[in-house]
This record gives C-alpha cells, sequence and structure tokens, in this order.
C-alpha cells in the first residue's frame, strides 16, 4: 500500500481540502501503517479530508476498520472526511456492508 497525502500550497486557511492518495491493498498487512498515517495526516488536516481510493485494488475488513475509524475521529476533530475514485470492487463491499450510508462519498 501506498500512501501519498498533499495539503493544498499556499493555503493559509482549511477551506481548501487535504488529499490522501491511496494505492494498493489495505488489508491486514497495511491496516495498521495506514490508520498511523491518516491519524497523522489529521494532526494536519484541512476541514475536508478526501481519501481517493482510485488505485486502490483490494480492501478486506480491517482496512474497512480504519476507514470507520479515520471517519470517527476526523468527525470528532471536526474534519469531514470523503471517499473518492472508488473501484468496482471497493464500492461493492462499502454497499454490501453497509458503509455507503455512513461513510460520506464524492463524485
Amino acid at each position: 500500500m501506498t500512501v501519498i497525502d498533499t495539503v493544498p500550497l499556499g493555503v493559509t486557511g482549511r477551506s481548501m481540502p487535504t488529499t490522501v492518495y491511496l494505492s494498493g491493498e489495505i488489508d491486514i498487512f497495511t491496516s495498521a501503517a495506514l490508520r498511523r498515517k491518516l491519524l497523522h495526516t489529521l494532526r494536519s488536516s484541512t476541514d475536508l479530508l478526501v481519501l481517493d481510493l482510485s488505485q486502490v485494488t483490494f480492501c478486506d475488513a480491517g482496512g474497512l476498520s480504519v476507514l470507520v475509524g479515520i471517519h470517527h475521529r476526523a468527525r470528532a476533530q471536526g474534519i469531514t472526511l470523503a471517499l473518492t475514485g472508488l473501484r468496482p470492487c471497493v464500492s461493492r463491499l462499502l454497499h454490501i456492508t453497509g458503509l455507503d450510508r455512513s461513510l460520506p462519498m464524492m463524485a
């Protein structure tokens, strides 16, 4: 799994989104590292944290747990988390588990 996060350059306020690009597999082997990275990112995130999943090829229950946990932590800090770039396999998993109704998504 690769994580590349970006905070808009030259932005002094918190109005522009912080975007994190994820790639590869989010599973039992990568979820702990992803959780640590996203928790670190939350500390300097703008009001909107976008997780771009367009390059994620697989996600298991551990990965879903990370997404739900980060969503709750972000909300507690006044940060909106949104998912974007969902591939069919991840979209289907979110739909089957009902998480598509609780995790915000962007087109």
